[in-house]
Protein backbone atom coordinates (compact mmCIF):
# COMPACT_ATOMS: atom_id res chain seq x y z
CA UNK A 1 0.00 0.00 0.00
CA UNK A 2 2.18 2.82 -1.25
CA UNK A 3 5.19 1.46 0.55
CA UNK A 4 8.44 -0.03 -0.74
CA UNK A 5 6.97 -2.55 -3.17
CA UNK A 6 6.78 -2.29 -6.92
CA UNK A 7 8.71 -2.49 -10.14
CA UNK A 8 11.75 -0.35 -10.91
CA UNK A 9 10.79 2.76 -12.82
CA UNK A 10 7.25 3.07 -11.46
CA UNK A 11 8.13 5.29 -8.53
CA UNK A 12 7.72 2.49 -5.95
CA UNK A 13 11.02 0.64 -6.15
CA UNK A 14 12.31 -1.74 -3.54
CA UNK A 15 14.84 -0.18 -1.23
CA UNK A 16 16.53 -3.38 -0.17
CA UNK A 17 20.30 -3.15 -0.34
CA UNK A 18 23.07 -5.49 0.66
CA UNK A 19 26.81 -5.39 0.97
CA UNK A 20 29.11 -2.93 2.72
CA UNK A 21 30.00 -0.84 -0.35
CA UNK A 22 26.34 -0.51 -1.33
CA UNK A 23 25.35 0.45 2.22
CA UNK A 24 28.20 2.98 2.54
CA UNK A 25 27.31 4.52 -0.82
CA UNK A 26 23.65 4.71 0.16
CA UNK A 27 24.50 6.47 3.41
CA UNK A 28 26.78 8.95 1.61
CA UNK A 29 23.99 9.68 -0.89
CA UNK A 30 21.56 10.18 2.02
CA UNK A 31 24.00 12.54 3.76
CA UNK A 32 24.37 14.68 0.62
CA UNK A 33 20.56 14.72 0.19
CA UNK A 34 20.09 15.95 3.77
CA UNK A 35 22.76 18.62 3.27
CA UNK A 36 20.96 19.83 0.13
CA UNK A 37 17.91 20.43 2.32
CA UNK A 38 19.96 22.14 5.02
CA UNK A 39 19.20 19.38 7.54
CA UNK A 40 21.57 18.06 10.17
CA UNK A 41 22.29 14.34 9.58
CA UNK A 42 20.98 12.85 12.83
CA UNK A 43 20.96 9.06 13.17
CA UNK A 44 17.21 8.86 12.54
CA UNK A 45 17.29 11.23 9.57
CA UNK A 46 20.19 9.29 8.02
CA UNK A 47 18.38 5.99 8.59
CA UNK A 48 15.16 7.16 6.95
CA UNK A 49 16.92 9.10 4.18
CA UNK A 50 18.97 6.02 3.31
CA UNK A 51 15.79 3.98 3.00
CA UNK A 52 14.15 6.69 0.89
CA UNK A 53 16.91 7.61 -1.57
CA UNK A 54 19.89 5.39 -0.77
CA UNK A 55 19.54 3.34 -3.95
CA UNK A 56 19.21 6.46 -6.13
CA UNK A 57 15.65 5.65 -7.27
CA UNK A 58 12.59 7.81 -6.71
CA UNK A 59 9.71 6.31 -4.77
CA UNK A 60 6.36 7.09 -3.17
CA UNK A 61 5.95 6.18 0.49
CA UNK A 62 3.44 6.49 3.25
CA UNK A 63 4.65 6.92 6.82
CA UNK A 64 3.52 3.44 7.81
CA UNK A 65 5.38 1.85 4.89
CA UNK A 66 8.59 3.68 5.75
CA UNK A 67 8.19 2.71 9.41
CA UNK A 68 7.80 -0.96 8.42
CA UNK A 69 10.83 -0.77 6.10
CA UNK A 70 12.92 0.70 8.93
CA UNK A 71 11.80 -2.09 11.27
CA UNK A 72 12.61 -4.76 8.63
CA UNK A 73 16.10 -3.29 8.25
CA UNK A 74 16.66 -3.57 12.00
CA UNK A 75 16.44 0.17 12.68
CA UNK A 76 14.56 1.35 15.76
CA UNK A 77 12.50 4.45 15.06
CA UNK A 78 9.02 5.22 16.31
CA UNK A 79 6.11 5.89 13.98
CA UNK A 80 5.90 9.42 15.42
CA UNK A 81 9.57 9.97 14.48
CA UNK A 82 8.83 8.78 10.94
CA UNK A 83 5.93 11.24 10.63
CA UNK A 84 7.99 14.11 12.06
CA UNK A 85 10.97 13.30 9.85
CA UNK A 86 8.84 13.10 6.69
CA UNK A 87 7.38 16.50 7.65
CA UNK A 88 10.92 17.92 8.08
CA UNK A 89 12.04 16.49 4.74
CA UNK A 90 8.98 18.01 3.06
CA UNK A 91 9.50 21.43 4.67
CA UNK A 92 13.15 21.32 3.51
CA UNK A 93 11.98 20.73 -0.09
CA UNK A 94 13.37 17.17 -0.26
CA UNK A 95 9.96 15.48 -0.59
CA UNK A 96 6.57 16.35 -2.02
CA UNK A 97 3.50 15.44 0.01
CA UNK A 98 0.54 14.10 -1.96
CA UNK A 99 -2.71 14.04 0.00
CA UNK A 100 -4.97 11.40 -1.49
CA UNK A 101 -7.75 11.93 1.05
CA UNK A 102 -8.30 13.57 4.44
CA UNK A 103 -6.54 10.81 6.34
CA UNK A 104 -3.83 9.58 3.98
CA UNK A 105 -0.70 11.18 2.54
CA UNK A 106 2.11 9.85 0.41
CA UNK A 107 5.55 11.36 0.06
CA UNK A 108 7.43 11.47 -3.24
CA UNK A 109 11.20 11.75 -3.54
CA UNK A 110 10.73 13.23 -7.05
CA UNK A 111 9.95 16.86 -6.27
CA UNK A 112 9.48 17.95 -9.88
CA UNK A 113 5.98 18.93 -11.01
CA UNK A 114 4.13 15.88 -12.32
CA UNK A 115 0.76 14.14 -12.09
CA UNK A 116 -0.12 10.94 -10.27
CA UNK A 117 -2.43 7.95 -10.61
CA UNK A 118 -3.98 6.76 -7.35
CA UNK A 119 -5.81 3.42 -7.31
CA UNK A 120 -8.60 3.48 -4.72
CA UNK A 121 -8.73 -0.31 -4.59
CA UNK A 122 -5.16 -1.09 -3.56
CA UNK A 123 -3.93 2.33 -2.43
CA UNK A 124 -1.09 2.36 -4.96
CA UNK A 125 0.28 5.73 -6.07
CA UNK A 126 2.24 5.90 -9.34
CA UNK A 127 3.48 8.64 -11.63
CA UNK A 128 1.42 9.54 -14.68
CA UNK A 129 3.50 9.54 -17.88
CA UNK A 130 5.50 12.78 -18.26
CA UNK A 131 3.74 15.35 -20.41
CA UNK A 132 0.45 13.43 -20.38
CA UNK A 133 -1.47 16.13 -18.48
CA UNK A 134 -1.92 19.60 -19.94
CA UNK A 135 -3.62 22.37 -18.01
CA UNK A 136 -4.80 24.96 -20.51
CA UNK A 137 -6.06 27.60 -18.09
CA UNK A 138 -6.45 28.29 -14.40
CA UNK A 139 -8.87 30.66 -12.72
CA UNK A 140 -7.61 33.97 -11.38
CA UNK A 141 -6.81 33.55 -7.69
CA UNK A 142 -8.59 35.78 -5.18
CA UNK A 143 -7.13 39.23 -4.68
CA UNK A 144 -4.00 39.25 -2.53
CA UNK A 145 -3.15 35.61 -3.27
CA UNK A 146 -1.19 33.71 -5.87
CA UNK A 147 -1.26 30.13 -7.07
CA UNK A 148 1.53 28.28 -5.30
CA UNK A 149 1.12 24.89 -6.93
CA UNK A 150 -1.32 22.76 -8.90
CA UNK A 151 -1.51 19.11 -7.89
CA UNK A 152 -3.10 16.52 -10.16
CA UNK A 153 -4.09 13.15 -8.71
CA UNK A 154 -6.04 10.98 -11.13
CA UNK A 155 -8.11 8.51 -9.12
CA UNK A 156 -8.55 5.03 -10.56
CA UNK A 157 -10.79 2.09 -9.78
CA UNK A 158 -10.88 -1.41 -11.22
CA UNK A 159 -13.42 -1.58 -14.05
Amino acid sequence: MGDFTGNPGDGNQSCAASGGDVAAGAERRAGRWLARGGLRPTRQRLTLATLLIGDGHDRHVCAEGLYEAAARSGQKVSLATVYNTLRSFTEAGLLTEIKVDNSRSYFDTDTTDHAYFFCDGDGRLTDAPPGSVRIAALPEPPEGTEIAKVEVVIRLRKG
